[in-house]
């Protein structure tokens, strides 16, 4: 917002002067950063212009080292002095002037985000809104016997005994333990407290004792009696009652046994199987987030892979003795501490330092590599510890796990990732998401499965989703799914449509990571913004780098003045204007060769 002075309807010189029209060109005098020589120069204002020239001319001097960088610290000159001792000052670039400068976003192919976490659908936000959207109508199933999950109110739950058990005795159960081991000696004693006289242990019904305790090494199930009961009509307000009491004590979840049938179903507030009595908790965003606790695979903790030391690695050749290097992190022998354990071990276990690795006990190398807290003595040692013992030895694979904690320096680090491979997590396989996040869909696709789609397959998928949803969850999806397919569009427009949403950001090149992020500022709709990029063209097939050049200029035609550093011959033809850099590289460069529109370009006398 400009503020003015009124001097007789006018304004007053100074302030006029301000005062940018918002077409006027960007203006930079005397630019001097690196090679360039003290280059004037005007770019067009809402137009697509590419900078061109040899390798090492000055194009990246001038675009993001003098541009880009007045940019950034104008930018940063706006905070208060307390934000900016965090984040310190920036130089400002050997440049005399530069004006009509916009707010400037920089997408360079060295920004590749390098968070293992990071993947392609958290970077375009698309993962965001997928979660949203499963979240909202994804329909679960039990992950035991794949069954609908279901969830009912108390009314429903008196309603559903009332007309499934009518005339039969039955047994109204609240389960407290499912699966777990224990002896549970003090949670009888409370239930016995709170007035409860039975239970329902591993299927067998048992009166509450003083004492009462479980093998605490077996697996066990508990269910508290809470009421016996015929099934009457007239009996309605004490099975009320008797559901209300059980809900409270099961944390939501109830059990009835058919006392004639000996069979039992379960009901539940909560989402749960009503065969195997599972349940989950209500879905939200964070459900299926790899990078939340509620979502994360507990494993893997959300990376989808899991470190684990090879012992291969670890005894490349068995033929080898230890004292010739035969476990490779040790290698050969040295008159040191952990050689001296080392033959302590040998001597209980009857081998020696020059026995080859091949002949070794699996009990006596299972010490070795995995440590112990057996008692050795060390014997003929330069200390003269021949009286003492050691203990706990903690063994190689366990030092080298130490050795690669994120705690330790970089170089330990590295020493210890030597020995370790990186596999596909056991139990997430790879997906990320714990296995009740996987077992909510939507049209019979979980979230991990449309992650994994290419873009193209996806875009297919979700072109016809509406036919397969209710008319709750039309109205309901409607907005996420046109964000969704929004930003699916412009990742196809800029040549990524073979891409999954799943593929981790470190495994982009360079190319594809810039077209990501010029894909994510398209959705972005800003306006009056001026956006930078580092030759977006590398690597694309003709047809694409045709979409790539149709999605710059429609970013352009959003208001935004586009700069383009680029060697592509098509994309510099495309362009609004042409800066020429040159005419050689290094110092004998940095001179402006040429500039206008590309017909006037054409017949410049410049290498380009």
């Amino acid at each position: 917002m400009i503020t003015t002075l009124m001097t007789n309807n006018k304004l007053s010189e100074p302030e006029e002067k301000e005062i940018i029209d918002e077409h006027h060109d960007i203006n930079v005098l005397g630019a001097k950063v690196h090679n360039l020589k003290n280059i004037d120069i005007n770019i067009p204002r809402n137009k697509l212009t590419v900078i061109t020239g040899l390798s090492g001319s000055g194009k990246s001097s001038l675009a993001f080292d003098t541009i880009y960088a007045e940019g950034q610290r104008r930018y940063i000159e706006t905070f208060s002095a307390y934000a900016r001792q965090f984040i310190g000052n920036l130089e400002r670039p050997d440049v005399d002037q530069i004006t009509g400068l916009s707010p400037v976003i920089s997408i360079e192919q060295k920004s590749t985000n390098k968070n293992p976490r990071s993947t392609v659908g958290t970077i375009t936000e698309i993962y965001d809104f997928l979660r949203l959207l499963y979240a909202k109508i994804a329909i679960p199933y039990s992950y035991i016997t794949g069954d609908r999950m279901v969830k009912y109110s108390n009314a429903q739950i008196i309603s559903l005994i009332l007309s499934r058990y009518a005339e039969r005795l039955v047994y109204i159960l609240a389960p407290i333990i499912k699966g777990r081991k224990g002896h549970y000696k003090e949670l009888f004693e409370q239930i016995r407290k709170k007035g409860f006289l039975n239970v329902r242990i591993d299927g067998n019904m048992r009166e509450i004792t003083q004492h009462l305790k479980l093998d605490r090494y077996k697996t066990h199930n508990i269910e508290v009696v809470i009421d016996k009961v015929f099934i009457k009509e007239n009996f309605k307000k004490r099975i009320g009652e008797s559901v209300q009491t059980a809900m409270k004590l099961g944390n939501g979840i109830i059990m009835v046994f058919d006392d004639d049938t000996l069979t039992s179903d379960y009901f539940s507030r909560n989402l749960m199987c009503p065969i195997s009595g599972i349940s989950y908790n209500e879905p939200a965003p964070h459900s299926f987030s790899f990078n939340s606790p509620q979502g994360a695979c507990p494993k893997c903790n959300g990376l989808g892979e899991i470190c684990e030391i090879d012992i291969k690695k670890i005894i490349p050749d068995t033929t080898l003795s230890i004292r010739n290097g035969g476990i490779m992190p040790l290698g050969k022998y040295k008159n040191i501490l952990l050689f001296w354990q080392i033959e302590a071990i040998a001597r209980k276990y009857h081998f020696t330092l020059d026995t080859p690795i091949a002949e070794i006990s699996e009990n006596a190398l299972g010490i070795i590599l995995y440590g112990s807290e057996e008692s050795f003595r060390l014997e003929n040692t330069p200390l003269g510890v021949s009286s003492n013992y050691f203990l706990n030895f903690e063994g190689v694979i366990n030092y080298i796990k130490k050795q690669g904690d994120i705690q330790q320096s970089k170089s330990k680090q590295k020493w210890a990732q030597q020995f370790i491979n990186d596999l596909m997590c056991p139990v997430c396989y790879g997906t990320r998401l714990k296995k009740e996040s996987l077992f909510f869909k939507i049209n019979e696709k979980n979230i991990a499965e449309l992650s994994a789609m290419e873009i193209s397959q996806l875009i297919k998928w979700m072109s016809n989703l509406e036919n397969f949803l209710d008319d709750k969850q039309k109205i309901i999806a409607t907005e996420i799914l046109k964000e969704i397919r929004t930003r699916l569009s412009f990742l196809s427009e800029v040549g990524l449509e073979y891409l999954s949403l799943a593929r981790n950001a470190r495994s982009l090149s360079g190319g594809e990571a810039q077209r990501i992020r010029l894909a994510t500022q398209i959705g972005s709709q800003l306006v009056n913004v001026l956006y930078i990029l580092d030759e977006p063209s590398i690597g694309l097939h003709k047809r694409d780098n045709r979409r790539l050049i149709k999605s710059l200029k429609q970013l352009r035609d959003n208001c935004n003045t586009i700069i383009i550093v680029e060697h592509d011959k098509e994309t510099i033809l495309s362009a609004d204007y042409i800066i020429d850099i040159g005419p050689f590289a290094g110092n004998l460069g940095g001179n402006m060769q040429a500039t206008g529109p590309p017909g006037e370009f054409i017949n410049a006398n410049t290498l380009t």
